[in-house]
């Protein structure tokens, strides 16, 4: 719809501070626009905050981060150095997975220590771990080249022959649990490694082979702890964004995004109207079409069309502060069942909490010192869960998944959380009341099918002339960098664009 565009009146709203937003707003204030962020909730962050109780920090949110790089490039695109704002370490082992046979890899960057590890359980397995990660690496070069690092707006953009040959070479009609049972056959790997498709809100058993390349992203670039807590990331970007000259507006919600003959003139909220000619939502698509746009104006996204959209996973977290520690945590520990597919027939097919549940617990007071009063632990313990359909009452279900999950840690030993200084649920209805998350999802639509994962809707609105989105149900997709990513992107696109 924009192409070359002149502007008298650079100004830009954007709604919404999580990742997307804030890397939207430091890309544009540098290049000389007028950037004002508005934030519906009292802290930034979006998804991502932090909670400080009886002496004990958590995150709850995103915990795990990885491709730092995306997060360096937002600072060092502008003329600044990230480790003046926020200090990353990474960690090794990267996390631990526990299996129900007894069994135990931690992750390493260590090809021979991954192997050494998988062969007390798999030989067999082991003999193909160093193939997986070539493959897996291939896959990351060609999301890089062809999907990852530019807009894809337009079918030309997706149509083109070096991206068609890239998309052919991804294997996108073939899932991540069937590539990976190529080179292996042990349930523990296949779990281990098909976890990744949680990343993205989705099942190993329906989500594109291309989510093994995260099995590459982490083996080659690490995973990483932040200084603080991973909020402190959020501090940061803050801290550039407001000293590049973006206003940041909290406590403000966005009640319309307001559109006369077919483009944006600017946004509605409970302190008034806010004029600019370009608006990025940095927010759910489908929540931000359906709750701030009127029906009429957008023809290509009507509620009739968001409801047939299949929403990823949400999540269950219960925050944990005790004063004990346990000796099988490391800072990132996940617990796999007995049987792992039947988790995401549960979630994804009954619309119900699974009834033997994997349980990641994030304790970042294994890193550092400080997150929990001494001796304590800090635990953010999340639990996959069905995004909201009518099928479950949370306030009777927070109870009874709730002691599934604790009843899943003691069996390993993780026992007396709910009898320590802090302990609460956060379900799905709380993320949707308080994210404004489609139907409660963490990661927005879910990539269980070939079209959900490539064709997801545009970074740019193909009803509203001005009005742009960044985040995870956009391009290039869910997750903390590929969330950052889409930041930086439309925010060039549009600075380069529209001069």
């Amino acid at each position: 719809m924009e192409g070359e565009v002149v502007w008298m009146n650079r100004k830009v709203i954007i709604v919404g501070s999580g990742f997307g937003g804030l890397s939207c707003a430091i890309t544009m204030a540098a290049r000389g626009w007028g950037v004002t962020l508005i934030e519906r909730q009292s802290t930034l962050g979006g998804k991502l905050q932090q909670i400080q109780e009886e002496g004990y920090t958590f995150d709850r949110g995103p915990s795990t981060i990885t491709m730092p790089n995306v997060f360096r490039d937002v600072f060092d695109k502008v003329g600044a150095c990230m480790e003046d704002y926020v200090e990353l370490y990474e960690l090794e082992p990267r996390s631990r997975n526990i299996f129900a046979d007894g069994s135990r890899v931690d992750l390493s960057r260590n090809v021979s220590r991954m192997e050494d590890q998988i062969a007390t359980y798999s030989p067999t397995d082991a003999l193909h771990y160093a193939a997986y990660i070539k493959e897996a690496g291939l896959l990351y070069q060609h999301a890089e080249a062809q999907f990852m690092n530019k807009l894809l707006l337009s079918w030309r953009d997706k149509a083109n022959l070096p991206m068609l040959r890239s998309l052919w070479r991804v294997r996108p009609f073939t899932t991540l649990q069937k590539l990976l049972e190529r080179y292996f056959s042990h349930p523990n790997t296949l779990a281990m490694f098909g976890r990744y498709a949680t990343y993205v809100g989705s099942s190993p058993y329906q989500a594109p082979s291309i989510f093994a390349m995260l099995g590459h992203v982490e083996a080659k670039n690490g995973v990483y702890g932040v200084r603080g807590g991973t909020y402190r990331l959020i501090e940061a970007m803050a801290r550039l964004a407001r000293e590049l000259g973006v206003s940041i507006m909290t406590d403000t919600e966005v009640t319309q995004i307001v559109v006369a003959h077919g483009r944006t003139t600017g946004v509605e909220t409970n302190k008034g109207f806010y004029e600019a000619p370009i608006v990025v939502a940095n927010g759910d698509v489908l929540s931000v079409n359906r709750m701030l746009i009127q029906e009429q104006d957008r023809p290509s996204m009507r509620d009739r069309r968001i409801g047939k959209y299949e929403s990823s996973l949400s999540g269950f977290v219960t925050l944990a502060g005790v004063r004990q520690q346990y000796s099988k945590l490391l800072h990132h520990t996940v617990f796999f069942p007995h049987k792992y597919e039947p988790e995401f027939r549960d979630i994804f097919e009954r619309r119900l909490t699974p009834a033997d549940p994997t349980v990641y617990v994030c304790y970042s007071g294994y890193s550092e010192q400080g997150m929990a009063p001494k001796g304590g632990s800090n635990l953010f313990i999340l639990a996959n869960a069905p995004s909201l359909s009518g099928y479950l009452n949370w306030e009777t279900e927070k109870k009874i998944y709730g002691d599934a999950v604790l009843s899943t840690l003691s069996q390993h030993g993780i026992s007396g959380l709910d009898q320590g200084d802090v302990f609460k649920y956060y379900t799905p209805e709380d993320i949707a009341r308080d994210t404004l998350a489609y139907k409660g999802s963490i990661y927005g639509i879910s990539s269980n099918s070939i079209g959900q994962t490539f064709s997801r809707p545009s970074n740019r609105s193909k009803d509203i002339e001005g009005l742009w989105y960044v985040g995870g149900t956009t391009h290039p997709g869910g997750g903390t960098p590929m969330v950052t990513l889409s930041g930086r992107l439309v925010g060039e696109y549009i600075t380069e664009h529209m001069v």
